[in-house]
């Protein structure tokens, strides 16, 4: 029985929903362990240097810890990206019900289920602005799926780095790294550890 919703307004809200509880959860608590991880390591390799890439050939030499610095930042700005997106995603199109116009529903619907949602998983959930679009568009969970696949993108880049980083051609960190043994010149010279 049909007590004032639609699948065209509980569809994109419980995706909303879900998106934003696994979001706030899961992933970006996981993000910023990855983040705070490579930071750690980036200053325990601080002293050691090891040959840089170009187009996977051997290049310049380059500290350890900016190439870790680096990626921490890849993931710090992936973080920010999806906490952006949060504020949008945990708008609901739920009181919109078929069409958007509320039809057949009590008018503090939206509102009061927003609220019962917040108080239940003790995140800020809220009626979204505007029902015709909620219902008549998926902008918001695309954004949000745009924002994952970069995140996904950016890790795979880390584990290829890494990858790349236990190979040659000549250089791999496989079979050679270096520790400064200059603090005058600390990228040029260098005293090769077997």
């Amino acid at each position: 029985m049909n007590f004032g919703q639609s699948s065209n307004d509980v569809v994109p809200s419980a995706i909303h929903i879900s998106a934003a509880l696994q979001i706030q959860s899961q992933l970006l608590p996981a993000l910023e362990h990855l983040q705070s991880a490579i930071e750690t390591k980036a200053a325990e390799v601080a002293g050691f240097c090891k040959t840089g890439r170009t187009h996977l050939m051997d290049a310049m030499p380059v500290r350890m810890d900016q190439q870790l610095l680096g990626w921490a930042s890849q993931i710090r700005q992936n973080r920010e990206h999806l906490e952006a997106l949060l504020p949008a995603l945990q708008q609901l199109a739920q009181g919109g019900t078929a069409v958007g116009t509320g039809v057949n529903t009590h008018e503090q619907f939206a509102s009061l289920f927003a609220q019962r949602l917040s108080t239940l998983t003790g995140y800020s959930f809220s009626p979204c602005h505007n029902t015709f679009a909620a219902i008549g568009s998926q902008d918001t969970a695309v954004a949000v799926s745009g924002q994952l696949k970069t995140t996904a993108v950016s890790i795979m880049k880390i584990a290829n780095d890494l990858r790349w980083m236990n190979s040659g051609p000549l250089a791999g960190l496989g079979r050679f790294l270096w520790r400064r043994c200059s603090r005058d010149h600390p990228l040029c010279r260098v005293r090769l550890i077997q």
